[in-house]
């Protein structure tokens, strides 16, 4: 069947009333086996996971009313599972959801019909314990809706746009902006219709920054109600929480006002600097699931020669991905990444006093959207002598670059921390984690931004790190790579292969709990204690 006839006939039959719904019913087993949005292993599991929170439910105390949210079938998955973990703690949970298969592309009215239906079937299995609805199927209030969520809804379209065009500078006649300022608006009318008529205790939501789940946030913040945000690193078996803050923001500031003043153990010590090492070498770690990079070290030397550098200051720029989410809202006195790309390298260009090599991020290489060799290109079509350009796909270590580096300048990215761990002074020009740590120069103005710089390259070897501030850095790297991501049986990636591993009856016994009770309880809202995470992830 062409897809222009196919098309036609979905636009007639989602014009009947009730059509979807017998569709799906006459074809509910072709729909599961020929789309992406798949509950599958939701639905297999669910009979055995239900029958295992009957069995703790029943002696558990009263716990809290909990609203879970999830969009996309992957997350719906997981924050089903997530719920029915806390549904045996006692908790009364309702999920919350949209059946999209991704995020960036518009779905046939038709189809998300079936997809819906398909979705509320298989949560229908966890009943009573974790109660459910799609937000496709609320009402939303006909009274007027606060602008401060309609403003929330168009920056986090932005974000969006960015995310998925990764571009910073969003048309918002783009489809993309419109299809997704389309959803925001559906889902933080929906969920904020439901909030006000379903008072909860707490709202539990993936990310918090982006596509609905970041709307779904800003409205629980509205409410003034409550809400931890999650996500999932590289590291198995852990999880990010942050309490009423968006996690992708990583908000260290608890974490390091219980252990700034904590030195590491020789064993503590011993173990970050072999995660460096492994970082450095390009191998993976422990719990780690990916490599850093996959280029070896060849020493500094190696990498003077290969780049053609001489015996003058090195400046290493460190880019991020352009619309990461760990860049969006990050500005602390730019408009964002590329303008600051554009007004150093335009400083740079006459200063043939200093070598300079933009180290373009590895994780390019993922990535469809726009690239930072691109901005390069567009802002000095004749790259300087001076000046060096090392891709996402060039067989250069950056760690070789780090060695023979006097400067080091970042927006957001992790390298920045590793500079400073290295001994080298580092001009940070967002708002990454590490920023105002004690161990990065962190200018609030373009003023200060290159007033420092200046400062700076006219006696680099002055700037270098104390011993002092060396051991601050690999102190809170430490804290930041061990103790910030919280102990959690269930990764996003691969969740059934983990929940096979560690099924819910294991992780509802007294030693499941021993391990992960303290971050399932940090879910609900209750107080982060960040020295008793350190005994739990032990």
């Amino acid at each position: 069947m062409s897809l222009f006839r196919k098309n036609t006939i979905k636009d007639i039959l989602y014009t009947i009333p009730y059509a979807p719904d017998l569709y799906w019913r006459m074809h509910s087993q072709e729909f599961s086996g020929n789309t992406r949005f798949r509950l599958e292993g939701l639905r297999n599991e669910l009979p055995g996971i239900k029958a295992c929170v009957k069995a703790y439910r029943d002696t558990a105390k009263p716990g809290k009313r909990i609203f879970l949210f999830a969009s996309l079938h992957y997350w719906i998955e997981h924050a089903a599972l997530m719920g029915t973990a806390l549904a045996g703690m006692g908790h009364h949970v309702t999920l919350g959801f949209l059946p999209y298969s991704d995020w960036q592309n518009p779905v046939h009215g038709f189809d998300l019909r079936r997809q819906n239906i398909y979705a509320r079937d298989v949560l229908a299995i966890a009943r009573p314990y974790i109660k459910s609805f799609s937000l496709l199927d609320i009402q939303p209030r006909k009274n007027r809706f606060p602008d401060e969520l309609s403003r929330a809804v168009k920056e986090v379209s932005i974000y969006d746009a960015q995310y998925t065009l990764q571009v910073e500078d969003i048309d918002q006649k783009e489809p993309v902006f419109l299809m997704r300022f389309e959803r925001n608006s559906l889902a933080a009318r929906a969920v904020y219709t439901w909030l006000m008529k379903n008072p909860q205790d707490v709202v539990i939501v993936p990310n918090g920054t982006i596509q609905e789940m970041g709307i779904v946030y800003r409205v629980a913040r509205y409410l003034k109600i409550p809400t931890t945000t999650y996500e999932f690193g590289e590291q198995r078996e852990r999880i990010w929480l942050g309490q009423n803050t968006e996690i992708m923001r990583q908000d260290t500031d608890d974490l390091w006002k219980s252990y700034n003043n904590i030195s590491l153990s020789k064993e503590q010590r011993e173990r970050i600097e072999s995660l460096y090492r492994a970082r450095e070498d390009g191998r993976q770690w422990e719990n780690f699931s990916r490599l850093w990079q996959g280029n070896v070290p060849q020493g500094s030397e190696s990498v003077r020669k290969l780049l053609g550098l001489d015996m003058r200051p090195v400046v290493m720029i460190s880019t991020n991905v352009i619309g990461d989410s760990l860049t969006l809202g990050r500005q602390a006195f730019t408009r964002g990444m590329t303008e600051w790309l554009v007004k150093i390298l335009h400083y740079f260009s006459d200063r043939k006093d200093i070598q300079v090599v933009i180290r373009v991020h590895p994780g390019e290489i993922l990535t469809r959207g726009t690239s930072v060799v691109d901005i390069v290109s567009q802002i000095l079509p004749g790259l300087p002598a001076h000046m060096h350009l090392v891709g996402p796909r060039e067989k250069v270590n950056t760690y070789d670059i780090m060695q023979i580096t006097d400067l080091g300048l970042v927006y957001t990215t992790t390298v920045g921390m590793e500079m400073a761990m290295h001994g080298i002074p580092v001009l940070v020009a967002g708002l990454t984690h590490y920023r105002g740590r004690g161990f990065t120069i962190d200018p609030t103005s373009w003023n200060e931004y290159f007033g420092q710089l200046e400062r700076v390259l006219k006696t680099p070897k002055r700037y270098r790190l104390s011993q002092s501030q060396q051991d601050l850095a690999w102190q809170y790297a430490y804290y930041f790579f061990f103790e910030f991501p919280r102990p959690f049986p269930w990764h996003l990636v691969k969740v059934w292969d983990d929940y096979h591993e560690r099924p819910l009856e294991h992780v509802l016994s007294p030693e499941g709990q021993e391990r992960y009770g303290k971050t399932f309880a940090d879910l609900t809202g209750e107080k982060m204690e960040w020295k008793a995470v350190q005994n739990q992830a032990k």
